[in-house]
């Protein structure tokens, strides 16, 4: 079983994704992290003439466990993980990585931007998490602020209206709802109510092809 679950920053799709990955006891990716370690590990290179080769030549050579999930999760990581992502045979190089992940045995969850629109279309099931930039600020602030990052909120939205807007016309990406995904806003949710409201969608999905002849 494939699960694709896609979404901006923020929105609660990494949870919700570690969530139901142990509640079905399958194999998790965020594939935010692959594209973040990119950027993090080109974050003094972006400015230089060939820092596009370099890019590539990184993200075929990624070795995520050498980075600290901390230092890929910061705006500024965000950033600069939109800009490789530009770059196609970045996108190429990750996604091998990515559609290997999902088709091992027994399936995968998958959480990103573009899992259910490129790297498995044809995913068993495909949910779309969403929250109002706003919502989304709050909660990367607060997440910052908790580690000791001094930040503040309107920083914080600034960059994810940046990240959004860049994701958006992206001309290598696929960042859109698939036409088979399920919307989930957690603008208003508490993170037990989007857990448990993406579980019933996943659960109805998987019942109602299970009775389809």
């Amino acid at each position: 079983m494939i699960i694709a679950i896609d979404g901006p920053a923020a929105s609660g799709k990494g949870t919700i994704s570690k969530r139901l990955a142990k509640h079905f006891d399958l194999p998790h990716m965020d594939t935010g992290l692959l594209y973040r370690a990119v950027g993090f590990a080109m974050r003094d290179d972006l400015d230089h003439p060939n820092w596009e080769e370099k890019a590539v030549t990184t993200a075929q050579t990624l070795e995520l466990s050498h980075y600290h999930e901390d230092d890929l999760t910061t705006a500024e990581a965000g950033i600069a993980a939109s800009k490789v992502a530009r770059v196609p045979e970045v996108r190429a190089a990750l996604q091998t990585a990515q559609k290997h992940f999902a088709h091992q045995k027994g399936g995968a969850i998958l959480d990103g931007r573009d899992i259910g629109t490129r790297i498995c279309p044809d995913a068993d099931v495909k949910l779309y998490i969403t929250a109002d930039a706003h919502a989304r600020a709050q909660r990367r602030t607060k997440q910052l602020n908790d580690r000791g990052v001094d930040v503040t909120f309107d920083e914080i939205l600034a960059q994810i209206e940046k990240r959004d807007a860049d994701d958006r016309d992206n001309p290598a990406g696929a960042f859109y709802v698939a036409p088979d995904a399920h919307l989930l806003d957690t603008t208003k949710l508490s993170i037990e109510t989007a857990f448990q409201a993406a579980l019933e969608l996943v659960n109805s999905v998987l019942a109602q092809k299970k009775n389809t002849p």
